[in-house]
């Protein structure tokens, strides 16, 4: 991950999508613990759906430093009672020695150009037990106007992340989500090809197909979805 201003304009657009945050955050309670790195927090959207009673600390990772700037005020007008930092940077910008329990990367990993020398970095600052997440879109042949227009690099599959993951974490999962939503991105990609999604299409997807996808999913095995989610452990 570089420093530098994000292009994207769709942080704003997505923080509405509550009910699709609760859904995913679900699958990585568990692993949500301790000292919390968040890689690309954004705006804080994720930042304050995920803070609870498991977290000690949390430290937000934002490259892009008005949005790191935004994202201070944010977590200390909703989330006050945690412990919560804000660095303007990338993980060179941790101080030295730094270690955390889980390190997140919700939605970011596909904006990296070396997704797998980040992965390294990353996994050498896991605890033992500790757990890396990676929440990224997926299916290569889904790549759409949107993708190229927010900066993705890629979109993945179960096998094309997990190979870019370190050998040294063990696998605890590795899921697809959002069934039914992948059927509605299938559609704007080739029907619409539409930039960004509007105000409407989101909150349809989010009131009406997420609910759907939390049933299918689990018919499915999790087995096909718009999004990919893993979760990795550090051994020890």
């Amino acid at each position: 991950m570089t420093e530098g201003r994000y292009a994207g304009a769709e942080l704003e657009l997505f923080a509405r999508a509550l009910r699709w945050k609760t859904y995913w955050s679900r699958h990585i309670a568990t692993a949500v613990r301790g000292t919390v790195l968040e890689v690309g927090a954004g705006i804080g959207s994720n930042t304050c759906v995920l803070l609870g009673a498991r977290v000690d600390r949390w430290v937000c990772l934002e490259p892009d430093v008005g949005l790191a700037q935004r994202l201070a005020r944010t977590v200390q007008a909703r989330a006050p009672q945690t412990p919560c930092h804000v660095v303007a940077g990338t993980l060179a910008s941790l101080l030295p020695g730094a270690t955390f329990d889980a390190v997140l990367y919700l939605d970011v990993l596909e904006h990296i150009a070396d997704d797998r020398a980040e992965l390294a970095m990353a996994a050498r600052l896991l605890r033992p037990g500790g757990a890396l997440v990676v929440l990224a879109p997926a299916y290569p042949w889904l790549f759409s106007p949107f993708d190229e227009a927010v900066g993705h690099h890629r979109r993945y599959t179960r096998a094309s992340l997990a190979a870019v993951v370190p050998p040294t974490l063990i696998r605890e999962k590795i899921i697809y989500l959002d069934s039914v939503g992948l059927c509605a991105s299938l559609g704007n990609r080739l029907l619409l090809s539409r930039a960004q999604p509007s105000l409407g299409q989101l909150a349809f997807w989010d009131r009406v197909l997420v609910p759907c996808s939390q049933r299918l999913d689990r018919i499915l095995s999790f087995g096909l979805g718009k999004s990919v989610l893993g979760v990795w452990r550090a051994g020890g």
